[in-house]
């Protein structure tokens, strides 16, 4: 038996030693965490793809005759048309986030596409596209400088390197022309694209939180009500969607295209956009929303046969890297 003199004895009594608690991993770094931004990325890029096909959808429709505004009604008054189960289901969130609905149907669907068809009437259609993405850097300065949150410096370098590569996607050096009104629509169109994150941010805060797919539903149905005052849908000769229209030297049925702008280019788009925003911070899906660029040049060089040249090549890796920044930036 020791005795007390021991250093090393102990009492027989004496209560062991409570364990240290383990040090809760932070919430971008859990397994949750993790999972949850893996989720966000992946539905990230699988609204890019899907917005990226509604041009080389929509083409084919244009050139047989409907006019660029009617063919935004039929987008989103389809996609509205679409989602009204889920409206229905979720007909309580008019009453619990009626502003963010609102805002959301003004700025993300009918916002965006009025500011931006305005634009092109009167600057080039690459112009306006350019002047469109700077979203992604207006969305980092609105957060930082207005909502004041912290803002990765990854994803600040990723929007600036997206935005370079966009302008050689677009040739923005070719027929610049600068009309001071089509550029204020193309800033009101970039504008509006920083309310669709932030606002599809903003339905998971608060004490009332509304389900993203209910931002979806009623986003596109006040949208539609928006533009069909706008477009005048009743001018259009919808007749042209039960014939057939060219894609690349081939004929196909009119409603193949329209069904793809309906349900891929748009129900799938926004569903898939509004949900990836709830497990990325919004700078970071804004950026990989550059990606959709990239897609509607690829596909239309596929689908509609016009071809890249080596700057749009260039400026597609330059997107690319800016989505990979971003990527890395939601891991911060």
């Amino acid at each position: 038996m020791r005795s007390s003199s021991d250093p090393s004895a102990v009492p027989v009594d004496a209560p062991s030693p409570l364990p240290l608690p383990a040090p809760e991993p932070a919430p971008g770094r859990s397994p949750a965490g993790r999972r949850a931004v893996s989720l966000g990325l992946g539905l990230a890029l699988v609204s890019a793809f899907a917005f990226g096909g509604s041009g080389t959808a929509a083409k084919p429709l244009i050139e047989a005759g409907l006019s660029p505004a009617h063919t935004v009604w039929l987008r989103a008054a389809g996609a509205a048309l679409v989602l009204l189960p889920v409206a229905w289901r979720h007909r309580d969130a008019v009453l619990r986030r009626p502003g963010l609905l609102l805002g959301f149907g003004l700025l993300a669907v009918a916002g965006v596409q009025a500011c931006y068809f305005a634009a092109i009437s009167r600057i080039p259609v690459g112009v306006a596209l350019l002047i469109e993405y700077l979203g992604p850097p207006l969305l980092i300065a609105y957060v930082r400088l207005v909502q004041r949150r912290p803002v990765s410096r990854r994803a600040t370098a990723g929007a600036g390197v997206a935005v370079a590569g966009l302008a050689c996607v677009v040739e923005a050096w070719n027929g610049l022309s600068f009309d001071a009104l089509g550029v204020l629509f193309a800033l009101g169109a970039a504008c509006c694209q920083v309310g669709y994150f932030v606002l599809a941010d903003a339905g998971r805060r608060g004490e009332r939180p509304v389900d993203p797919l209910a931002v979806s539903a009623y986003g596109l149905l006040i949208g539609a009500v928006l533009l069909t005052a706008f477009t005048r849908p009743w001018e259009a000769d919808w007749s042209l969607l039960g014939r057939s229209v060219a894609m690349n030297g081939h004929r196909l049925p009119a409603l193949v295209p329209a069904l793809w702008m309906v349900l891929v280019a748009t129900v799938l788009a926004y569903l898939a956009g509004v949900v990836s925003v709830q497990h990325l911070s919004p700078p970071v899906a804004g950026v990989v929303a550059n990606l959709e660029a990239v897609v509607a040049t690829v596909l239309a060089w596929f689908l509609l046969g016009e071809h890249l040249g080596a700057p749009q090549l260039a400026g597609g890796a330059l997107v690319l890297a800016g989505a990979f920044a971003a990527q890395s930036a939601s891991r911060e």
